[in-house]
Formats: C-alpha cells, structure tokens, sequence
C-alpha cells in the first residue's frame, strides 16, 4: 500500500491539502472566539462554578438574579446557571459524537455511491431520494417514542437520521472530481478506489467535508435541543438546553424570563458559531 501510495502521489491536484491550515486562521474570528467561549463555559464553567445544578433550594423558588445566584434559580431552587452548564454540556455530549456518526455514514455512502459502478450508484440514489422525502425531525421524534432513550441511544439515533443529505452532496462532489484529469491518470496506472479516493479525492473535498462537518454539528444540536423541549431527549433530572427551555415557558405567566432566555440564546449563539465556521471556511476557500 506505501509502495502504491508513493507511486500515485505525483498525480495529486495542485493546491493545498491539508484543510486544518484554513481551520488555523480562524483563530481570531468571532465565530471560533464564540464556538470556545462556549465550550469553555460547558465544560470548564463548572470547575470555576462550584453549585450543584441538581441541589434544590426551597426556599428560593423562582428567585430573580442575584449576585449569589446570576442567572436565578428555576422552580424548584436550582441555580441556574450551574444547570445552563450541566445542560450544555449535555447537549454537546450527545451532538458532537452524533454529528461524527453523521458524518462517517454520509461519506461512507456518498463515496460508494460515487466511486461505485453505475447500476450500484442508481439503487443507492433511489434509496436515499425514498430516506430524503421523509421528514429527519418526524422519523427521529417517532424512533425516540419507540426505544428507551439514553445517552448512547440519542447518538445513534442522531446520527443515523442526520447523514443522508451530505451523502448526496459527497455524491454529487466525487462524480464531478473522478472526471478531472489526475484522477481519470491515477486509475489508469492502475490505482485501486481505496486509493484513487485517499490520495486524489478526499483532499480536493477536504474543505468541503470540514464545513459540512460543521453543518452536522449545528444540525445535531437543534435536534436534540427539540427532542429534549418535546420531552424525548436528555432524560431529567439531567438538564439540557431543550429541556430548561420547555420547563421555562410552562412558567413564562410568572415572569421568570430568565428560566427562558438564557437557555434560548445559548442554542442560538451554538447553531449561529458552527454555521458561521463552515460558512467563513468556505468563502475562505472559494
């Protein structure tokens, strides 16, 4: 295989390879400044925030913000904002692995489809058209009423129902690259698939598969975030952004705003940074 790989490697496209640099000049933009503000407040908030998120306090229901407490505290007496974090935290733990599975289902398919004999790419194309015309949000809401929902699960069921629009992207994207003249000059000499897509293919879509990584990202997390505000995510007392949004709007009549924008702002601030990454990645590399 190193022999094969070095033999082919003259035949490789100009430009750059390697899509982690345009990730690296990123660095100072808003949209990564965010996308770290919010992981460091999900994960390390907590080391820094030493409150329980699960210890109620009776007589605190429904306190407004306070210096002691400076996101409230819900109905019960639980702080807050130690629940925003255990909540992020929560939702990125589901989102990111599924988002993975997402994308390793959605390339798999697409390059199969694409690298594969014209008989094998029409059934594969009709039977992502027949997954496609299903909506992802009803087909996932009714697997999670069926099975028992868990952490492991909510993953699986994620990534599963998340993946089939990349696939007909990675489709369409490897039919138009297999046609360019390194390519069509790499099989000829007698490159195998395995090879002709690992050394020729992949990196001319490298930018390409980071921005809809991205995108699988943000996806994830809206998904979770609706199955936990419909009662069928991150199973209580757990907390999850979707869940303290749900919660907060049955007490919306109290004026407890802070039990609702917190939480609603944070799912929004998440879906804007991943969707803002992929974007300025891609117009970086246009």
């Amino acid at each position: 295989m190193k022999k094969e790989a070095k033999t082919f490697a003259w035949l490789s496209p100009p430009g750059p390879r390697q899509p982690y640099k345009s990730f690296l000049v990123l660095f100072f933009k808003k949209e990564l400044l965010a996308s770290l503000i919010l992981l460091a407040f999900c994960f390390l908030g907590p080391l820094l925030w030493h409150v329980d998120p699960s210890a109620i306090m009776p007589d605190l229901p429904l306190a407004a913000p306070t210096l002691a407490h400076p996101l409230g505290t819900d109905d019960l007496g639980r702080d807050q904002l130690a629940r925003l974090m255990q909540g992020g935290a929560a939702t990125l733990s589901v989102a990111i692995p599924a988002a993975f599975l997402a994308f390793v289902l959605a390339l798999f398919y697409g390059l199969l489809a694409g690298l594969g004999p014209a008989w094998l790419d029409r059934v594969l194309m009709r039977l992502l058209d027949a997954v496609l015309a299903l909506p992802a949000l009803l087909v996932l809401l009714c697997l999670a009423a069926l099975v028992p929902v868990d952490t492991p699960m909510l993953i699986l069921l994620i990534g599963v129902t998340g993946w089939p629009a990349m696939a007909r992207l990675v489709r369409n994207e490897v039919l138009a690259v297999r046609q360019r003249d390194f390519v069509l000059a790499a099989r000829q000499l007698g490159g195998g698939p395995i090879t002709v897509a690992r050394l020729h293919i992949l990196p001319v879509m490298g930018t390409l598969l980071v921005v809809q990584a991205m995108f699988l990202l943000g996806d994830s997390i809206l998904a979770l975030s609706s199955l936990s505000f419909l009662g069928l995510g991150v199973p209580p007392p757990q907390a999850s952004w979707g869940g303290m949004l749900q919660s907060g709007l049955g007490l919306v009549d109290l004026g407890a705003w802070w039990l609702i924008l917190p939480p609603g702002l944070l799912i929004v601030a998440s879906l804007w940074a991943t969707a803002a990454l992929g974007c300025d990645m891609l117009g970086r590399d246009a």
